[in-house]
Parts: structure tokens; C-alpha cells; sequence
């Protein structure tokens, strides 16, 4: 094969100069310009050519500074040549010079034309990098981005310069429209979307997760396997030749339990997980047996009331943990995260505090858990002592199914006794799965019955009255809004059925859209457990402090202690009023926490929070009914 010659070779550097697009066009259309620029006004100027001056015959010289400015003027202006007087050739050069801005100067306009639209085109669907520090990073894009924007940007409040960046595989512009119209004001909190793949490292860089505080990573909407994806994209971010010397703050939603611990390996101590399925099944689970608990779980977990802080006080440093239950007015304490980073809810109350615990406090805000540097009232002769009752069969129904509905009757199995049952009316034939279940049920007997749960007959056909507990689950095959109608028509005929036998079910039921909660209260359910809702509190709650998640573990665990709601009379007198420090010493004498009450007349009652008030001022007196609960943490 013969050697390049020079003109192959130069060919080829141009060739390869060309290739690198609009900045390489230009450069080159900018030199041949002011290459023939000069060149021209180098000849005119030799040739002593110029405009005609007073008297036609006459000559004007012009330096080589103007014979430039003069063709210049041409190149960008044709229609300038029509005003020009002198000699032929005077008038020629100018045609020349014009006709040269008419091939090269336009040719290089028109490339900056669409350099710039290019430019603006790509800007529009957002691959540029971002330019934030401290910022949240939310990778993919699913219906919970809505509500985490509108928790974060509570949280944010007190931030003077908020900035939330998500990175999705969806166009900016459309991101941009659905938070505008789903989120609205945003307060003091920027978002910037971006366009592109999580699992992609030059597109994490381009979310700058390297200097942010925290990063949600979500399973994308309409993937087949949500979790994989996640997976990948914690991979991306702890594997990343560019990633950061410090530890992300990472949180992760899993759908299910099966990949935790493939998420776990690869995430280790900076990953956080939240298991969308199993946490949604565990709050079902204690719901059903409580009303009105799933507006306890709401109101820890949103950013909007009271919240959960880790607080160290060394003024209780050997004090016990009963005497720290009573030493704050507006805070409620409701375990210790100690010096070596365990997490203990509702500790032995005779549990010293030790230099480097922290208490772990419900209250308004940070700066609101202080001492009260006073003694409790305490009104001894209210307290009231109840042994408790010996637990019995419970009875259960499950109105549809879906992905959760197995792990809400294995978690009920850990809270009822021998001899319980649970029916499941689907539409479909799941014999297989209750066979499964079958087998790991220890303390009841679960059977299936075939049939539509939206159907009259079907629910007239069922012994509604001998139920204990109803739970109604969307279902998980049809579109969100679609499941919640069905779940909206079952409900109506299940109140329907209860006032003509003159009795109140105690309803528990799924919804998937936040929006329809409002609709779904006419049926008078005790409660609604809206999923999608309740895991965007959890993931925003954990982004701002990954130690809550140990807490949440906790409480949401039947092995330990949990939330419970329970009558006001096994605490307290009927008809007196008390202070709240009445109410959580009786609460501490049965080795549980008091952290608030469900006023019974207002269960229905929206605006105040259905009658659920956690963290009371304690030296606020409240006078209980029959019918009140006290909401506790206890072991059982």
C-alpha cells in the first residue's frame, strides 16, 4: 500500500476537524471569511480603489482599516452595494465582496443559527450538567415523586436556599408541566429536572450527586422489575470511577423483600431501604386491629405536624428513662438511640441514660425538645389499672387481592391467636397462593372464596356481621384510578349492608391515588391506607435523617414494641379531666409510652385530624369518654 500524499493527508485532518461538529464548522467558515475579508480589502487597497468623491471623476483614497470596515459592511449588508459611487472597478470590487458574504458569510450565519438552535434544543430536553451542593438527588421518575416534592419542600422551610434535582429517563419539559400542576408552590425549594438514565455514569455526573446530601432512588414507572433498575443505579453511584471519597446518604425503595439483601450488598452502609410491599403490608396489618391508626402513622411520618428527632441532653445523663418521659411539656419521648448506635423503643423504664445517648423524641420541631425544668402535675387518684384481657380469636376478611395481599395475612398471623381465621374474596382463582400461605400460618386458617368483591350478591351472600376485621385491597392489574372506583363501589355497599343490620364494620381499605381519599370518607371506613402517600413520607423522612429508619424498623415490627390505640378508660376516669402527665405516668405504670389520644366525636372529622392528637401539651387538661383512646407504644 503506497504512502499518503500531503493532500490525503490534509484532507483527512479536515475531514476529522469537520467531524466535530457546529464549534468545528464554524471555526473553519469564520477562517475562510476573514481570510477573504483580508485578501479583498488587501487588493482594493493596492489598486487605489475607492467611492467617488465631490466631483464624479475624483478618487476618495480610503486606508486598509476602512477599505476593511467597507467590505465588512457588504458581507453582512447586500443591499449596502446599491449605494455605491465611483469607478467600475470600485463597483465591481464591491459586487465581489458581496457576492463572497452572499456564499460564505451566510453560510456561516446560518450555522450559528442552528448552533444556537441546537443549543436552546438541548437545554430544553436537560443534559446539562447541574451546578449544586447540598442538594436531594431523586433518580427515576414514579407517582411518589409528587408527594416526596411537597414533603421535602416542608422541610426545606427553614433552608434559605433549597434545590431538589431529579435525574429520569422522561423529558424535562414534561416532568417540568406534572410538578407545576400536581406540587404548586414550591416556597423557597428550586427543582431542576434532567433527562437521563440513572444507570448511566456520565448522567448520574450530570445530576452532581458527588456534592449532594441525600439521594432517593425510586423504581421507575412502568418498568418490569423496579427493583433490578434501583439496583443498578445504587451500583452506579457506590461503583463510580468519579464517586466521592465520603459516604453517599443513599435512600432506596425495593418492592420486594427477596432483593433486599442483593440491594444490601451493594449499598452497604450507605444505603438505606425502604420496602415499598412489605411496609405497606405491616401498616395494613396493624391498622385493620386499630382505627384510626394509620393518622398516627401519617402524622410521624409527614413533615406538616409533629415529627421524630434524636435529641441529647446531658442534663439526664443517669436519670432514668421513666424520669425522662416526664421531663418535657410540649415533647413526647419514646425511646433512646444509644452512644453505641442502637436504637431501643419503649426501653425497660428503669434504663439509665448514659453520656452520648439520645433521646428519641416526638416533637414540632428541633428546637422545640426542652427541658420544662418543672415537676409534673400528676393526678394519682385518676389513674385507673385494668389487667388486660386474655386475647381471643379473631375473625378477618379480605376483600380483593394483589402482590401485598400474602404478606398482610403472614403479618396479621403474628398478632392473633390460635384458633383465628381470615376469608379472601378474589375475583380470580388464587388457590395456589392460599395453599402457599397455608403453610406458614401459624395461628389461623385461611380460606379463598371466588367471587367479585364490587357484586351485591357476593357481599350479601358473605356473614359480614361474625367479622372482626375488613380489609378492601385495589387491585394491582388495572389502571390506579380504576382500582380505587372499585374500591369506592365496595365500600358503598358494604355501608350500605351495615346500617340495614344496624352495625359499623371496622373497614380498613387500600388507595392508591391520595386524591380519592377524599371521595372514599362518604363510606364512613374506619381507615384508608394510602400506599403510594405513605412510602413517599417514609423515603423523605429517611432522606433527611437515615438514622429514623432503624426507628421505623422498630415500630412497624411486631417482634418489638409498636403503635397502639387503645380505651381510655384502661388508663384513665371517664369524665375527669386530666393533663396529659396524668395520662403517660398511668401508661408508664402498664411499661408503655403515651403519645397521644383519638377523641372519639371527632373521628369523622377531617379538619381535626379524625380526632387523633399525637404529642399533646401535657399540662393541658382533656377530659376522656368511654369511647377515647389513648395512643400508646407497647409491646402488645
Amino acid at each position: 500500500m503506497s504512502d499518503a500524499s500531503l493532500r490525503d493527508r490534509l484532507r483527512y485532518a479536515f475531514d476529522n476537524s469537520m467531524s466535530r461538529g457546529t464549534p468545528a464548522l464554524i471555526g473553519w467558515l469564520s477562517l475562510f471569511t476573514g481570510a477573504f475579508l483580508l485578501g479583498s480589502a488587501l487588493i482594493i487597497w493596492i489598486a487605489g480603489l475607492g467611492p467617488a468623491g465631490d466631483d464624479p471623476s475624483t478618487v476618495v483614497p480610503m486606508s486598509y482599516p476602512e477599505t476593511l470596515w467597507f467590505g465588512l459592511m457588504r458581507t453582512l449588508d447586500s443591499g449596502t452595494m446599491g449605494g455605491d459611487q465611483g469607478t467600475w472597478a470600485f463597483r465591481l470590487s464591491g459586487l465581489w465582496i458581496t457576492l463572497g458574504g452572499v456564499f460564505i458569510v451566510s453560510t456561516l450565519i446560518g450555522v450559528l443559527n442552528n448552533g444556537i438552535e441546537a443549543r436552546i434544543d438541548a437545554l430544553r430536553k436537560g443534559r446539562s450538567r447541574v451546578i449544586e451542593r447540598d442538594h436531594t438527588v431523586i433518580l427515576n421518575w414514579s407517582p411518589h415523586v409528587f408527594s416526596i416534592l411537597g414533603e421535602l419542600v416542608q422541610a426545606n422551610a427553614n433552608r434559605k436556599s433549597a434545590c431538589i434535582v431529579i435525574l429520569a429517563e422522561k423529558d424535562k419539559a414534561e416532568m417540568e408541566d406534572a410538578i407545576r400542576e400536581q406540587v404548586g408552590d414550591l416556597r423557597n425549594t428550586r427543582v431542576v429536572c434532567r433527562s437521563g438514565t440513572p444507570m448511566e455514569l456520565n448522567d448520574l455526573d450530570m445530576a452532581s450527586v458527588q456534592t449532594s446530601r441525600s439521594i432517593i432512588v425510586l423504581g421507575q414507572e412502568g418498568a418490569e422489575d423496579p427493583d433490578s433498575d434501583v439496583i443498578k443505579a445504587v451500583l452506579a453511584l457506590t461503583n463510580g470511577p468519579n464517586r466521592r471519597k465520603e459516604p453517599y446518604h443513599i435512600v432506596a425503595e425495593i418492592q420486594s423483600p427477596e432483593n433486599v439483601e442483593a440491594a444490601r450488598l451493594v449499598g452497604r452502609k450507605e444505603l438505606e431501604i425502604v420496602v415499598a410491599g412489605d411496609l405497606i403490608s405491616r401498616i395494613t396489618v396493624q391498622t385493620c386491629r386499630q382505627s384510626g391508626l394509620s393518622v398516627v402513622h401519617t402524622e410521624l411520618l409527614d413533615f406538616g405536624g409533629d415529627e421524630i428527632y434524636f435529641q441529647e441532653e446531658p442534663a439526664l445523663v443517669g436519670k432514668s428513662f421513666a424520669e425522662a418521659l416526664q421531663a418535657y411539656e410540649t415533647s413526647s419521648i419514646m425511646g433512646i438511640r444509644t452512644h453505641d448506635a442502637r436504637v431501643l423503643i419503649n426501653p425497660p423504664m428503669g434504663t439509665t441514660l448514659a453520656a452520648g445517648d439520645k433521646l428519641i423524641a416526638i416533637s414540632e420541631d428541633d428546637d422545640t425538645i426542652r427541658l420544662s425544668g418543672k415537676a409534673p402535675a400528676i393526678d394519682h387518684a385518676a389513674i385507673r389499672t385494668t389487667p388486660k384481657s386474655p386475647a381471643k380469636p379473631e375473625s378477618t376478611l379480605v376483600l380483593g387481592w394483589n402482590w401485598k395481599g400474602a404478606s398482610i395475612v403472614r403479618g396479621l398471623d403474628a398478632y392473633v391467636t390460635v384458633g383465628s381465621t381470615v376469608t379472601v374474596v378474589a375475583e380470580e382463582s388464587i388457590a395456589t397462593e392460599i395453599e402457599l400461605l397455608r403453610g406458614d400460618l401459624k395461628h389461623q386458617v385461611v380460606t379463598h372464596v371466588v367471587g367479585e368483591t364490587t357484586n351485591r350478591r357476593t357481599l350479601d351472600a358473605l356473614p359480614l356481621a361474625s367479622f372482626d376485621h375488613i380489609i378492601v385491597l385495589c387491585s394491582d392489574a388495572i389502571d390506579p384510578q380504576r382500582a380505587d372506583s372499585r374500591v369506592l363501589v365496595t365500600l358503598l355497599h358494604l355501608r350500605d349492608i351495615g346500617e340495614k343490620l344496624g352495625r359499623e364494620f371496622a373497614i380498613v381499605s387500600e388507595m392508591l391515588d391520595v386524591r380519592n381519599r377524599a371521595l372514599a370518607e362518604v363510606t364512613k371506613a374506619d381507615d384508608f391506607i394510602v400506599s403510594e402517600k405513605l412510602v413517599s413520607l417514609m423515603l423523605s423522612q429517611v432522606s433527611e435523617n437515615k438514622e429514623l429508619n432503624a426507628v421505623f424498623d422498630d415500630l412497624f415490627d411486631p417482634a418489638g414494641s409498636e403503635i397502639y390505640v387503645k380505651p381510655a378508660t384502661d388508663y384513665i376516669a371517664a369524665g375527669k379531666p386530666v393533663n396529659f402527665y396524668t395520662v403517660v405516668e398511668a401508661a408508664r405504670r402498664r411499661n408503655e409510652i403515651a403519645i397521644g389520644y383519638r377523641i372519639a366525636a371527632n373521628a369523622r372529622d377531617a379538619g381535626a385530624q379524625y380526632g387523633v392528637k399525637v404529642n399533646p401539651d401535657k399540662s393541658l387538661a382533656v377530659t376522656f369518654t368511654d369511647a377515647d383512646k389513648i395512643i400508646v407504644i407497647a409491646e402488645d
